[in-house]
């Protein structure tokens, strides 16, 4: 009884590790961490150890000049971490083998950014008083963890959603010799101003007003400040025509809420959102956008709330970038207003444009 049991589990096993292998069909993730000593912030504060965690998949390759020529760096949005890039909706049509990124071929970089996921951040334990960093120090922190740790020198693609975008913009004219192409994805080049700037103000006054949150110092989640901050991101992220679609009814559009909340709330600490929303506070490329060197894709959607193209802004600021090109996606019943972001079935032919132009 004992040998069959223990020869049912083995098979077990291997029809699991099988059946993983055929749904990722790209090479196993690994995660790993790399730890700075003494970062100096933009703020002017230190701290004695930052640590930045990643996710890769692949392996890097050099050429014959010892040039690293097939690393891509992808990068997450506002609360987001590394391996939420591993969802079948993106890594189903990017990673996969004989995906436009087929991580066969490509080395990938999830990283972490500071502040998020399980790099250094607020609630590890120093809260508040936690150093008060900026997207300047992310994609610091993100160029010595490829340059010092994994060793690489060249970039082939830099892309990101929504801060991630914005990110990808600052990688372009601060490391402007670094990469062969950019694709900023929900995104704009200028300062967080206007509507976007209030809504995340309101979402950081909210926790901060709350008597729960005692300075930062609380020892349960502040929930009625959270819960308010929680609702201005649910919205700047909704989709009016996807979301009448999926509760066209009043009872449908109240569970959905609750669902949106409840989510948000299991994954976000109150001190961490507060960082993650203000360090964008000095974010804003503009004066800078003719420093990048490299074929630049810029693509956002129609029904982005974010980011919306009433504004004209990214009209305007592409015409700085030498190898600039805007891409605004018509809404249609496949995009998702700022979330269309994540789903390379409607923007991958842009990529696979990208990729090739910047081969040449």
């Amino acid at each position: 009884m004992f040998r069959s049991n223990y020869f049912f589990f083995i098979l077990l096993c291997l029809f699991l590790v099988v059946r993983t292998q055929a749904q990722q069909k790209f090479p196993p993730p690994f995660e790993g961490d790399f730890v700075l000593s003494n970062f100096d912030f933009e703020s002017k504060e230190k701290l004695p150890q930052l640590n930045i965690h990643y996710t890769s998949i692949g392996q890097p390759h050099r050429n014959k000049n010892g040039v690293v020529d097939n690393a891509v760096l992808v990068m997450h949005g506002t609360s987001g971490n590394g391996r939420g890039f591993l969802s079948d909706l993106f890594a189903g049509n990017l990673f996969v083998t004989g995906g436009l990124l087929d991580a066969n071929k490509y080395f990938i970089i999830l990283p972490d950014g500071i502040g998020h996921g399980k790099s250094s951040k607020p609630s590890d334990g120093l809260h508040m008083a936690f150093p008060k960093y900026t997207y300047t120090d992310m994609v610091k922190a993100d160029y010595l963890l490829l340059t010092q740790h994994l060793g690489i020198n060249h970039l082939r693609l830099v892309m990101g959603t929504s801060m991630g975008g914005m990110h990808t913009w600052q990688w372009g004219y601060t490391y402007p010799d670094f990469m062969d192409a950019l694709m900023p994805l929900a995104s704009l080049p200028v300062e967080i101003a206007g509507r976007n700037r209030m809504l995340r103000k309101m979402a950081i006054n909210l926790i901060e007003i709350d008597p729960a949150w005692q300075g930062g110092s609380y020892k349960q989640q502040p929930k009625v400040g959270l819960t308010g901050a929680i609702s201005s991101l649910i919205f700047m992220v909704s989709s009016p025509l996807q979301w009448q679609a999926k509760a066209p009814t009043r009872a449908m559009a109240d569970s959905m809420l609750a669902s949106m909340e409840g989510r948000y709330a299991a994954t976000l600490d109150a001190n961490d959102f507060i960082y993650q929303l203000d360090a964008s506070r000095n974010y804003d490329p503009s004066p800078h956008l003719s420093k990048i060197k490299a074929l630049l894709f810029a693509v956002n959607s129609a029904d982005d709330q974010v980011n919306p193209p009433e504004l004209k802004v990214m009209d305007r600021e592409i015409k700085k970038v030498k190898n600039g090109r805007y891409i605004l996606l018509p809404i249609t019943d496949k995009t998702s207003g700022h979330g269309t972001h994540s789903n390379p079935t409607i923007w991958g032919d842009y990529l696979k444009q990208l990729l090739a132009l910047s081969a040449q």
